[in-house]
């Protein structure tokens, strides 16, 4: 389930961050025992670790087809074949086609010798969990001032990681799940720009989003998973199984 949604968010714009919030939300929702998330489970870790790999491979496809980044990653990335020459694009597969085919196969002798290395190094990976929790917080906040800084070089924007953060830990001391905030955050600007892109195209008629063959199973799709709790505890109701 994870790399599903990895890699149907990679198509969309929005990275592997939401993917994994979003992994970790719906494994979490479907898991039997979901007292065991936050204290270590196994699914908890594998499900958006499985969804963030999903989704920064899949993020390559609308890159290169579309010309239209996945995510930062896909953004450089693109940026760095302007400057070769290469327009990513429907043109690419025509005009460069050993280019597409070259990068394409290095997407899979990466995620083949990755295989590997994690393997390898996995017991390493895991003993930096050993070290205290007060030493590692400092880091972690300075390593977030000084990223919130570096988007745009501004102070403000390290106030902003500041309150959100407090606004943060509040949600989670009175267990507020913390995923749909964060895919607000990192999705909202670009959902309304493309809702207002998608309205223009349809002249103001809110049936655009449901025209098939595209929009049509997408949208089916998507309040799917928003009515997924209730369509959960309804199937639990009917088979006399506590919500």
């Amino acid at each position: 389930m994870g790399s599903l949604i990895g890699c149907w968010m990679g198509l969309k714009p929005g990275g592997a961050t939401p993917a994994s919030f979003m992994a970790y939300g719906f494994c979490k929702q479907s898991y039997s025992n979901k007292e065991e998330f936050g204290k270590g489970a196994s699914a908890g870790i594998i499900a958006p670790e499985a969804a963030a790999h999903g989704a920064g491979t899949s993020a390559t496809l609308p890159m290169i087809t579309l010309g239209i980044p996945g995510s930062p990653t896909m953004a450089v990335i693109m940026g760095g074949l302007m400057i070769f020459g290469l327009q990513p694009g429907p043109m690419l597969f025509k005009e460069h086609a050993d280019f597409v085919w070259g990068l394409i196969a290095s997407c899979w002798v990466g995620n083949f010798l990755g295989f590997f290395l994690v393997l390898a190094f996995a017991p390493i990976f895991a003993s930096v969990l050993r070290i205290r929790f007060a030493i590692i917080l400092p880091i972690i906040v300075y390593v977030c001032a000084i990223g919130a800084y570096a988007v745009n070089n501004r102070m403000i924007d390290v106030y902003y990681m500041i309150i959100f953060g407090i606004l943060g830990y509040l949600f989670k001391k009175l267990n507020y799940p913390l995923a749909p905030m964060v895919l607000a955050l990192v999705l909202g600007d670009m959902a309304e720009q493309a809702m207002r892109q998608a309205l223009i195209m349809g002249q103001g008629s809110p049936l655009i989003f449901f025209k098939p063959p595209l929009a049509l199973p997408i949208m089916i799709a998507a309040l799917i998973i928003f009515f997924w709790p209730l369509i959960s505890a309804w199937k639990r109701k009917l088979a006399g199984k506590p919500a």
